[in-house]
This record gives C-alpha cells, sequence and structure tokens, in this order.
C-alpha cells in the first residue's frame, strides 16, 4: 500500500481557505491523507471572514469516519468545522459521509496549488513541481496571522526559497534585519548576525534532513561559500561559537603558522569537517562582518556588546585548546593585540626601528579602532625612542629653552604623560616595559630642567621687558602678539590658567581640526616657524604671572588688578577693552554665555577671557591624572571659539604658566616661615633639584627658592603644582588661530600642526623596506631619447617637462623608488589617468602620497599644500586639486583617498594604496580600460 501523503495543519487551513465558500454550507471536509503526528487537532481558523473552531480527526477506517462525524454533529457548535483525514476512497466512504462533505467527495492535496493561492500568484516557477519537499515546507511554515508575502505574477524558486529561509531560520528578527519579512537580506552578513541568536541555529538544526540539505545547497549559491559552513557548525550545534571560530580559522591561510597550531584549529570545527579552503572563505565572510560591526560599535553601545561577545568567545576557545600564544599574529584576537602592543613598548625600549615595526602591526590590527586609547599608549612609547635615539639636546639659553620646550620638549611631556599614566587595559608585562621607558624619558628631560634652571637663575637679574635676552617675556605678550592682529579685527583673547605646553599641543591640533588656522610670525633666513612661547613671571604662579600678561607690564595683583590694567593698556593704544573672569563668562537661562560678553564680542573691542578649568583641575583632583585634554574639557572654550568665528574675530589662546603633574612620589619640604606655595618658597638655602632665583622679575620679595625637580613641593598633594623653575611651569604657550586667513597681519604665516609638531613625533618617512634597491643600468646599453609628446590645453599648471637626454650623455643611476614613485609608474594608475581630465604631473601626485605616508596617512590641508609647493607647483584651490587625485587612487570607487574630520584632513588607506596599485595581479585599471 503508498504511503499517504502527510497534510499539517498549515494544509488544513490552507484547503479550508480554498474552499470558505462551500464550507459556509458544509460543516465536513475529507482530505485524502494522514494528518501529521504531534499537530493541533483543535484549533481555531480564519476561513473566508470568520474565524471557525476547527477539530481534526484521522481514520483509517468507514466506521471511525462515521463516528467522527456523528459526535461531531451531536456535541459541536454551530459553526463549528470537522476535517477528517483517510486514505479510504470514495466508493468505500459511501454517500452516508460524502453527502455532508465539501464537494461531496475526499480533497487530494495539491501542493502546488495551495502555494499558488497562499502566495496570491498566478502560477509557479515550473521547476518547483519537482521539488516535493519545498512546496511541503512552504504549505507547513507558511507564517501565521500575515501568511507569505503577495506575489504578482508567477512564483519564482528564487522568491520561495527566500521567502521560506526567512521563515524557517527567524531572518525577520528585529536583532538581526530591520526590514519587513519580504525584503529582509539573505547573505552572509545576515546569516552570521542570525548565528549570534539565542534560537537561531537551534531553528535550522530541527529541520529535517532533506529540508536542511536542500537550504544549504541554495544557500551556498547565492549567499557565498561561507555559509555552508556556518550551517554545518548550526548542524552540530555549534552554531552560536561560528564567528569565534571563524576568527581563530585564520590560521589555516597563514603559510607561516606552525602546523600544529593549523592542526589544532581545524579540530576545532569538529565534526562540521570543512575542508581547507572553505575555512578560508568562512573566515573571510566572518572578518568582514566584524570589521562592519567595529565601524557600528564606536556609536552603538549595543553592537560594541555584539563585537566583544564574539571576541572573548574566540579568546575562550583559543585559550581552551592552549592555542592563545599560536595566534599573536592574528588580527582580530584580544589576546593577539594584547601581545602586539606588548612587542611595541618592549621593541621601543630596545630602538626606535623595532617600536616602529611592532607598532606597525599594531595599528593594522583590526581591533585598534575599539582600543584608540592603547593604541596611543604604544605610538607615545615608539614617539619617546624616538627622542630618546637623538641624544641629549643642547639648551644654551632661556630663550633656546623656551622656545625647545613649546616645539619639542612640550610634546615629551605629552608622551611621557600618557606612560606615566600605564596602559588603559591594565596588562603587567605592558606596564613594566612602559616603566622603564618613562624612567628613561624622565631622566633626559630632568636634565633639561636643571640646565634651564641654571640659565634662568643668571638671566633672571637682568632681564626685563625692555631687556629680555631674545626672550618673549609674558608681559610683552599683548604687545608683540596681540596688538599686530587688530590690522584685521578685534582680537579674542583667551587665558588658558596653567596651560603647559604639552596641553598647548593637544589644543592646537584639535583647533585646526575645526577649521581653525594657527599663524606665526614669518622667521628670519633660514629660520623655522614655530609655535610662539613667551617666560612667565618668577616664580611662574598666577598673581604674578597673569597680573602681568593681561596689564602688559610687571605686576602682581588679582582679578581687579588684571581688569583694570587690561583696559588701560589698550587705553593707550586708543582701543576699547573688556576683561571677563569666571564669574562674569556664563549666561542665564537659556543663554550660554552672559549677555554682557556677547555684547562685548559683536563690538569693536578687544576682549579678553580668564578660563579656570585646567588650574582648577590641578589644584583639586587628588587621584587619577588627566593625560588628555580637549577643547571640550575646558568649560566654555568651544563657545568662546564659535562665537570668535562668527564675529570674524582672531584668537589668541595664551597660558600664564605651565604646570607639573603630580607623579605620586613627591618629596614635602615646607618652607621655614611658611610662607609660598606649593612650588616656592621665601628662602635662600637652595637644596638638591632647587635654584636660587633673584631680580626684577621676582615679584615675590625679590628672591626665591624653586625647585626645578618636578617631584619637590612645599605644599598638601594636590593633583599638580606650578610656580617651580622647570620648562613645563616657566614656558607659556601662545597660540594664534584665525578663523580666515584673509585675518593674518603682514609677516605672519599659517603653521600647520604637522609643522607644529617634532620631527620624531611622526612616523618615519621611508624604511629601508619601502625603498628598493636601485638597479644598475648597463653600460652597454643604449641611452634612448623619450619621443616628445603633445601638451594638453588642459594640463598648462601641471604639463609633463619636455627631457631631452644629450647624446653620449652617462646613464644616470636611477634613485630609490618611493612609495609614490612607484605608484604613479604603476599600470593600474597608468589606465587610471585616462579618466581623469587635467590629470595632475606625476611627480605632484608622488609628493602627495609620499608626505602622506611619511605623515602616518593623515595631514590637514595646509600641510598637503606645502607639500605640493615643494615640488614646484602650488594650488589655492586644495579642495579641488584632492578630488581630482581622489579620482587617480581611488580605483573602482575603493576610498584610497579622502577628507576626513569634516574635512580638515586629507587621509591615505596606504595598505589600501599598495593593494590596488602595487599587489600582485593589481590589474584593475587596465581591465577596466581594456573592457570599456
Amino acid at each position: 500500500m503508498a504511503l499517504l501523503p502527510q497534510v499539517g495543519r498549515r494544509t488544513v487551513e490552507a484547503l479550508l481557505d480554498r474552499h470558505a465558500k462551500k464550507l459556509a454550507e458544509h460543516s465536513l471536509m475529507l482530505v485524502h491523507g494522514q494528518y501529521a503526528a504531534g499537530s493541533a487537532t483543535t484549533f481555531t481558523a480564519e476561513v473566508g471572514e470568520r474565524t471557525r473552531r476547527v477539530t481534526v480527526r484521522d481514520e483509517s477506517s468507514v466506521l471511525g469516519v462515521l463516528a467522527a462525524w456523528h459526535s461531531h454533529r451531536d456535541e459541536a457548535a454551530p459553526g463549528d468545522l470537522m476535517v477528517v483525514t483517510t486514505g479510504l476512497d470514495d466508493d468505500q466512504l459511501g454517500w452516508d459521509v460524502r453527502g455532508h462533505a465539501v464537494h461531496r467527495r475526499t480533497l487530494n492535496v495539491e501542493q502546488a496549488e495551495i502555494v499558488t493561492q497562499r502566495f496570491g500568484a498566478t502560477g509557479l516557477d515550473v521547476r518547483m513541481y519537482r521539488e516535493d519537499w519545498l512546496l511541503q515546507a512552504l504549505v507547513d511554515a507558511e507564517p501565521a496571522g500575515r501568511g507569505w508575502p503577495r506575489t504578482a505574477g508567477t512564483l519564482t524558486q528564487d522568491a520561495a526559497l527566500r521567502a521560506l529561509v526567512v521563515e524557517r531560520l527567524g531572518l525577520d528578527h528585529p536583532d538581526i534585519s530591520p526590514h519587513a519579512p519580504a525584503e529582509a537580506a539573505v547573505d552572509a552578513d545576515v546569516l552570521l548576525a542570525w548565528s549570534r541568536t539565542p534560537a537561531g541555529p537551534r531553528r535550522f538544526a530541527e529541520l529535517g534532513d532533506t529540508e536542511r540539505a536542500e537550504l544549504k545547497k541554495w544557500l551556498g549559491e547565492v549567499a557565498g561559500p561561507a555559509v555552508p559552513v556556518l550551517l554545518a557548525l548550526a548542524e552540530i550545534g555549534r552554531g552560536h561559537d561560528a564567528m569565534a571560530l571563524g576568527l581563530l580559522g585564520a590560521a589555516l591561510r597563514d603559510p607561516a603558522a606552525d602546523p600544529d597550531v593549523a592542526l589544532a584549529v581545524g579540530g576545532l570545527f569538529g565534526k562540521a569537517g570543512p575542508r581547507r579552503g572553505e575555512i578560508g572563505a568562512f573566515t573571510d565572510a566572518v572578518e568582514g562582518t566584524l570589521l562592519r560591526w567595529i565601524g557600528e560599535a564606536a556609536g552603538s553601545v549595543d553592537a560594541r556588546h555584539k563585537v566583544f561577545a564574539v571576541l572573548q568567545r574566540a579568546d575562550d576557545l583559543a585559550r581552551d585548546a592552549g592555542l592563545t600564544a599560536g595566534l599573536n599574529g592574528s588580527r582580530f584576537l584580544l589576546s593577539s593585540f594584547a601581545a602586539q602592543l606588548a612587542a611595541v613598548v618592549e621593541g621601543a625600549h630596545r630602538s626606535p626601528e623595532q617600536g616602529e615595526s611592532a607598532l606597525a602591526e599594531l595599528t593594522g590590527h583590526a581591533l585598534a579602532g575599539l582600543f584608540p586609547d592603547r593604541v596611543r599608549v604604544a605610538e607615545m612609547a615608539v614617539r619617546l625612542a624616538r627622542w630618546l635615539r637623538q641624544g641629549p639636546p643642547a639648551l644654551t639659553s632661556v630663550a633656546t629653552g623656551v622656545r625647545g620646550h613649546v616645539a619639542e620638549w612640550g610634546w615629551v611631556d605629552r608622551a611621557l604623560a600618557v606612560l606615566w599614566a600605564g596602559d588603559p587595559g591594565g596588562d603587567p608585562s605592558v606596564a613594566r616595559s612602559l616603566r622603564d621607558l618613562y624612567e628613561d624619558g624622565r631622566v633626559q628631560r630632568e636634565r633639561l630642567d636643571e640646565q634651564f634652571a641654571r640659565h634662568l637663575a643668571g638671566w633672571a637679574p637682568n632681564a626685563t621687558a625692555q631687556q629680555p635676552g631674545g626672550c618673549l617675556v609674558i608681559e610683552n605678550v599683548l604687545d608683540t602678539v596681540v596688538r599686530p592682529l587688530t590690522t584685521g579685527g578685534a582680537p579674542l583673547v583667551i587665558v588658558l590658567d596653567g596651560m603647559s605646553s604639552a596641553v598647548a599641543a593637544q589644543l592646537g591640533e584639535e583647533a585646526e581640526r575645526e577649521g581653525w588656522q594657527e599663524i606665526v610670525p614669518r622667521p628670519g633666513e633660514g629660520g623655522r616657524r614655530t609655535r610662539l612661547a613667551a617666560v612667565s613671571m618668577l616664580p611662574s604662579i598666577t598673581r604674578t604671572s597673569r597680573a602681568s600678561l593681561l596689564s602688559g607690564t610687571a605686576a602682581q595683583g588679582g582679578q581687579s588688578t588684571e581688569a583694570s590694567g587690561f583696559a588701560a593698556f589698550w587705553k593707550k593704544r586708543r582701543k576699547d577693552a573688556a576683561l571677563f573672569h569666571k564669574a562674569s563668562i556664563g549666561g542665564d537661562a537659556g543663554h550660554f554665555l552672559a549677555q554682557e560678553l556677547t555684547s562685548a564680542l559683536a563690538s569693536d573691542a578687544v576682549v579678553g577671557v580668564v578660563l579656570n578649568t585646567i588650574d582648577d583641575a590641578l589644584d583639586s583632583g587628588q587621584q587619577g591624572q588627566r593625560t588628555v585634554w580637549s577643547l571640550g574639557d575646558i568649560t566654555y572654550l568651544r563657545e568662546l571659539l564659535a562665537a570668535a568665528r562668527s564675529y570674524a574675530r582672531p584668537v589668541v589662546l595664551v597660558a600664564d604658566h605651565g604646570h607639573v603633574i603630580d607623579r605620586g612620589r613627591g618629596r614635602v619640604t615646607p618652607a621655614a616661615d611658611g610662607g609660598g606655595s606649593a612650588r616656592w618658597r621665601p628662602d635662600t638655602d637652595a637644596g638638591d633639584g632647587e635654584i636660587v632665583l633673584s631680580g626684577p622679575r621676582v615679584l615675590e620679595g625679590g628672591t626665591v627658592t624653586v625647585p626645578w625637580h618636578e617631584d619637590i613641593r612645599y605644599a598638601a598633594r594636590r593633583a599638580g603644582y606650578h610656580g617651580g623653575a622647570s620648562l613645563a611651569e616657566v614656558t607659556v604657550p601662545v597660540l594664534v588661530l584665525l578663523p580666515s586667513k584673509e585675518l593674518a597681519p603682514r609677516d605672519w604665516e599659517p603653521l600647520p600642526r604637522e609643522q607644529a609638531a617634532p620631527s620624531w613625533w611622526k612616523a618615519t618617512a621611508a624604511t629601508r623596506a619601502e625603498m628598493p634597491e636601485a638597479r644598475a643600468e648597463s653600460a652597454a646599453q643604449p641611452v634612448r631619447r623619450p619621443a616628445k609628446q603633445a601638451r594638453r590645453q588642459d594640463e598648462e599648471l601641471f604639463g609633463t617637462d619636455d627631457v631631452v637626454m644629450p647624446e653620449g650623455a652617462p646613464a644616470a643611476t636611477p634613485a630609490p623608488a618611493t612609495l609614490g614613485g612607484r605608484v604613479v609608474t604603476s599600470e593600474v594608475y597608468e589606465a587610471q589617468k585616462e579618466y581623469v581630465r587635467k590629470a595632475p604631473e606625476g611627480k605632484v601626485v608622488a609628493a602627495v602620497i609620499d608626505a602622506l605616508a611619511a605623515a602616518g596617512g593623515t595631514m590637514s590641508p595646509a600641510a598637503l599644500a606645502a607639500a605640493i609647493s615643494a615640488t614646484g607647483r602650488v594650488r589655492r584651490n586644495i579642495e579641488g586639486f584632492v578630488a581630482t587625485v581622489q579620482r587617480l587612487l581611488n580605483v573602482e570607487g575603493y576610498p584610497v583617498l579622502g577628507f576626513v574630520d569634516a574635512g580638515h584632513a586629507v587621509k591615505l588607506d596606504v595598505a589600501l594604496l599598495r593593494d590596488q596599485f602595487l599587489a600582485d595581479g593589481a590589474r584593475t585599471g587596465s581591465a577596466r580600460k581594456e573592457t570599456s
């Protein structure tokens, strides 16, 4: 006897709906088949426009069918329906039963018709008639309530399979897809996200063997070769671990991987048994998806949790299998990131070259974007190592000291502060290496502080505003720096109490990213443009230095002295002026800034504002020192800058003194008579780490003893101190910022942040690996004369120079090619040029590439313009130039070059550049040309 077709609840519901009109007159439906075991025998269903109660009985005998019908007729409520599934034919049943049934006969289950009806289609793809499993699955899996998505015209097999997959696997879950079921994507990205849901993989594992095999086959065709591996893992109960296993699978595509490690990783996939190539495709898909999640994690807590769940599980699996050490080269493991960070710091302690090589690996780690603070620690370690390699710098005077500090040693302090704070990840091995490197840097910085203090002691007795000994003294800042700016507009002078050179370096970088342009006076012949710096009053405390700064003369006093001195200075120069302190800055409800301050900014008066955030943080903090300062950290600063921009005001950010940070190991030596403050005392008995200062600049009694060593203090512990003779305290950084270059006074020039930073702060321009050996020309090789090329009219600025080698001239040995030189001579680049009108000269594009690569991949537009000008070309519209170079380098739309930071920086993806132009088989541009 032939097996009866299986009839499930969904089939019954479809038949009821299909025969709804007849069921208005009949309450019995006979169906040829066997009701699926475990299916509900009593339920409600939508039949036409009515909700009706349905009872299903499976009967194999005539007596059983009769009994079921009589029982229903006697006991059922009006409107209830009876469905009987049976293997009996109509002749056996007879008219006594059939007369009460729909169509007076047993109905056959035509799955194709049911599917057509349930999708609202006019017909089915002919291939579906051969796929009984698919038709049955579509009937059984129909979503309750909403049904299948309606289809206009013929239902294709792909559309049916897509709908089945979405429903069977639950891909329309909000955690996986935000779209409606009909629009839910079916790709590797979605399926990997699905694998992380609590019930997703189990839903697939519970399907029948045939359906699982067919869905796996189809998904492999439409979603890629990674999907069958994922589904195989789901079948054996490892679906939730699939992404973690995919990260470990990277070891199988690494030719340098230890064979034992590769074997152990393969064993983790267990009974899923994918081949090595299949695991490689699966790993690629997992890494691609995780990279997208990492990109989302910056702005989403949920995405960050999702990423770390995968990463932590991957590390757990690696640890349990004893593979952690063998996978240190992975780009996606938390443990490998920690190992590579440790390698950077340990390498930097040995040599800058080792540190740079390890740093390149770390910055290429996929998790670097998740841990910018830890990457910053590594970068600072390498930077400090570069500075230490230079050896002890020369400090010959107070003037060279303050200029050297704002231009270079303040950046050292910035790096030391980060190293002292340590690795935010708390890795013990990293902490030890950081401490050793920090101590090396601290020793060299202390030598500079000691030398500076000795020069300061010799300079102070004779230094005045009129005879500053080659220095810019703090009381001359208004006249020397601020006054020239009045030719372009009324300046805004913002005094950042306690701002050190290290803090100024950070604020200057951020200000440029937000569209401000720093300017400095044009240096003399052969001189280097550097940030301005002044010398504070002595001791370097607020009541003398700030009063002198704002009065334009040596002065001592509080806020009233500062306000009257500021107004008097500008009155002598026929300018109105107003100075605002902490209590008069904030506005009333609905106004961030006080109305009086806003009115002053809108006027032609010179405006001064004193912001105490930095000094207050040093004074009140007891534990945990700040290593990073931003514009937003300083109360009112960003709002003041915005107001200055709207009123086209030049801005001067200036300190009254700097500060040193408490490192937790200072020694307290109270003053003999209890006078002084944290970093000075009115005595003349200098001990180790101290110096005696006297002269007209010492406004606290004419003679004081101050420490140059940062660990000495004379008061209770705080987060930081000022008043001493160290470079960080005495140097007063001065930043002149313009909202528009048209406001610059005569003989002042831009100072891009790349030029403000010392050379060792940036990555080295090229390594030996980047500079291929020159190939010697054969002496017998004839010298070829390049053919003259017709110059296009649209290449006036960047046209190729005609070069003719003289007869008999010796062949010059070619210089080693830089990265930019290799790119612009590649086949791909030549093909790209065909699609760019007014393509710049190759040497100009090469210069741009090399400058960006040397700067670590990112430069400000101003610095990039300077790099172009070094080739003898000048570009006034740098944005348009970058757009042109983008068309040359962004092959097939890949973002090799582009603007970041809202257009305030240009970024080059060096790794992608190499892949597109220099990798083996990089022929994208050529191929496109041939097929166009």
